[in-house]
């Protein structure tokens, strides 16, 4: 069984270089955080080559995708690059899988049934549903989510997401949303730096913007770059304190474990935020 045993984790985003993600996850390691989710952006990953040069540099935190794009990566290829690592590091490695969104696929059909025939081919390869969590915002992939994998992974969500993902994955199964902070107590500030992470891509996905409409947002709230109850629900800002009681909202609300993404202006604030964090969170 993967260890995702603690409450709280670091997500990783690809718009920092995989040298300044590496220094990152091995100060998380250090720090006690029990997760590093490796953001992939629009990459293919399914050789897991980044993914075993974290594991190596590390000693005990878990390292999960987050995500590999079934778009980008066939079932087979991803099994195997499972296999070579999973003798050394199963434990410490998670598969995070998912459709993405449409605007981003060339020939994007039928998603649902894409990841049930994704599952099915690595189930054939041998697989193991406790490795894996799916990227679910809706009712019909939770439910997915719950039946053929270890949980859920979702991408972007309020804590009133959370609550009714864990309604409806029910007892024992992994949720693990993703949340952005960042620490400044300046609100205009924080907005500042968290809104473009907001905005762009995500404000402009039908997926995305659908899944906050279902979750007590209107359309003004998701127009242009969202509204400051948005950004500031999406984005939790604040002194480390303050965000660690936003952070428990998810926990509260039935997360077993938050990813979380700290936004700075540069990579140094970054991981010394990262350090403030976990200075409150662990």
């Amino acid at each position: 069984m993967v260890n995702v045993s603690s409450t709280f984790g670091l997500f990783l985003a690809p718009h920092r270089d995989d040298v300044v993600r590496k220094e990152q996850a091995i100060a998380a390691d250090a720090l006690g955080y029990g997760v590093v989710w490796l953001g992939t952006g629009s990459s293919s990953v399914g050789d897991l080559a980044f993914v075993e040069e974290i594991l190596a540099a590390t000693e005990r935190v878990t390292v999960a995708t987050a995500i590999v794009n079934m778009w980008l990566d066939e079932p087979e290829t991803l099994a195997e690059s499972y296999h070579r690592l999973a003798g050394r590091y199963g434990q410490r490695l998670l598969l995070g899988i998912g459709v993405g969104h449409p605007e981003s696929v060339t020939g994007y059909q039928s998603p649902y049934a894409k990841i049930a025939g994704y599952l099915d081919r690595l189930d054939a390869a041998g697989v193991p549903a406790e490795a894996r969590v799916l990227a679910a915002l809706g009712d019909r992939v939770l439910k997915l989510a719950a039946e053929r994998t270890a949980g859920a992974h979702p991408y972007l969500v309020p804590a009133t997401h959370t609550r009714h993902a864990r309604a409806i994955l029910g007892a024992g199964k992994l949720l693990a949303p993703e949340q952005k902070v960042v620490v400044d107590d300046d609100s205009a500030a924080a907005r500042a730096i968290g809104r473009p992470y907001v905005q762009t891509p995500y404000l402009g996905l039908r997926n995305y913007v659908n899944n906050l409409l279902r979750h007590g947002y209107t359309e003004a709230d998701v127009a242009g770059g969202g509204s400051d109850r948005l950004i500031d629900d999406l984005v939790l800002h604040g002194t480390p304190e303050t965000i660690a009681k936003g952070l428990l909202s998810h926990v509260d609300a039935g997360a077993d474990h938050v990813a979380v993404q700290v936004l700075g202006p540069s990579p140094e604030v970054e991981l010394e935020n990262q350090r403030r964090l976990a200075g409150v969170l662990l």
